[in-house]
């Protein structure tokens, strides 16, 4: 099966495809991490892009039924430079290729990676649209450049849940080691909280039923007073595709959800959130942040942390109130805020993801600091 990848600069490459016999058009951006393409594949803040692996050789560990962050593939497509021809692990229940298939995926693979991840750092994302049922140069070209891209749009309406549930999964397990309630001064109820899905990584849901916590995740578009209306002692706000600019619904909670003084926690998607709650404007970086080797820099005390990360869009610190904001991490590769808390009120949130998957571990104990703070308000 051949393959086309245009971009929208007419970029034209030619390659082997994997996957679904399929069209695609999305946003490309390109992925440093070394481990973890299950992992990444599913995870729903890549809704609308297909992901360029930087990594040479995928495919070796195939698929598995448990390392997943959602139920199923949520990228457009998927370029790589070597698809291995053999799988080899045993957990193992199918290839990559077989997978993607499944779910409607196209990948294109023996393309350049280094030459698109080059263009991509030096000129910024791009649109670009992938075929591997034959659709001619042309007509792709016409459709990235057609495409409407993300900049405004909803994404999250795509990926969010349709309902309210309660987490049931894992607590703790092979992916998150639980924690014990005396290492949080917990000693009476467990603690409650209510988790927005604007598209929630499952080991985020871990991290939080690790501590022992009963979440209930609810719908993106839930209004802030039928969240407060069920006591939480905490509010959770989730990572999730896409521009926040798109999303005041969402906007319009957090601010009202900050004003009622309950405890907030968000990560990515859901940093962003809380600062254009604050005021603050979210701009689009030239080519995002995405892979598992971010340096960030912890305020308090100048340590470095190496974090996953996952975003296209920033908050911007010029337009917050540092009289009532407190910028806790910044990014060593370009100065940009990682990471915020309120100096009056129980708000806190990270830009990267503490909950890695995949990724390192240093900054598995924020989610010690949210547990630390709801205790507190208790």
């Amino acid at each position: 099966m051949t393959a086309t990848l245009v971009l929208e600069d007419g970029t034209v490459l030619a390659g082997q495809g994997f996957g679904a016999q399929a069209d695609a058009v999305f946003e490309l951006v390109f992925n440093t991490s070394m481990t973890g393409y299950q992992e990444i594949l599913t995870d729903p803040s890549y809704r609308g892009q297909g992901v360029l692996f930087t990594v040479s050789h995928i495919g070796n560990v195939g698929i598995n039924l448990e390392d997943d962050e959602s139920t199923h593939p949520q990228v457009s497509a998927a370029v790589v430079r070597a698809l291995s021809p053999v799988v080899s692990n045993w957990r193992a229940a199918l290839s990559l290729p077989e997978w993607l298939a499944q779910h409607g995926v196209p990948g294109i693979s023996g393309v350049d990676t280094r030459f698109l991840t080059r263009k991509l750092r030096d000129g910024g994302t791009q649109k670009a649209a992938l075929s591997t049922k034959g659709t001619p140069p042309e007509t792709l070209l016409q459709m990235a450049r057609d495409w409407p891209g993300l900049d405004g749009r909803d994404m999250v309406r795509e990926v969010t849940c349709p309902e309210p549930y309660h987490w049931c999964g894992d607590e703790g397990s092979k992916w998150v080691e639980s924690v014990s309630s005396n290492q949080l001064s917990v000693n009476s109820r467990p603690l409650s909280i209510v988790a927005y899905d604007f598209g929630i990584k499952e080991n985020i849901l871990r991290h939080l039923a690790s501590y022992g916590a009963n979440v209930t995740v609810v719908p993106a578009d839930t209004p802030a007073r039928d969240v407060l209306a069920m006591k939480p002692d905490g509010v959770f706000l989730s990572n999730g595709p896409g521009d926040p600019a798109g999303l005041p619904y969402a906007v319009e909670a957090t601010r009202q959800l900050i004003e009622s003084n309950v405890p907030i926690f968000g990560i990515c998607l859901g940093h962003q959130l809380i600062g254009r709650a604050l005021g603050a404007e979210t701009y689009r970086l030239k080519f995002g942040h995405h892979g598992g080797n971010h340096p960030v820099l912890r305020m308090a005390d100048k340590k470095v942390l190496i974090t996953a990360q996952n975003h296209n869009y920033c908050v911007r610190p010029g337009d917050l109130d540092l009289e009532e904001v407190e910028i806790t991490y910044q990014s060593l590769n370009d100065g940009s805020l990682e990471g915020m808390r309120l100096k009056h009120k129980p708000v806190m949130s990270v830009q990267f993801h503490p909950e890695a998957a995949p990724g390192p571990h240093d900054a598995h104990d924020i989610f010690a600091e949210f547990f630390g703070m709801m205790s507190d308000e208790r």
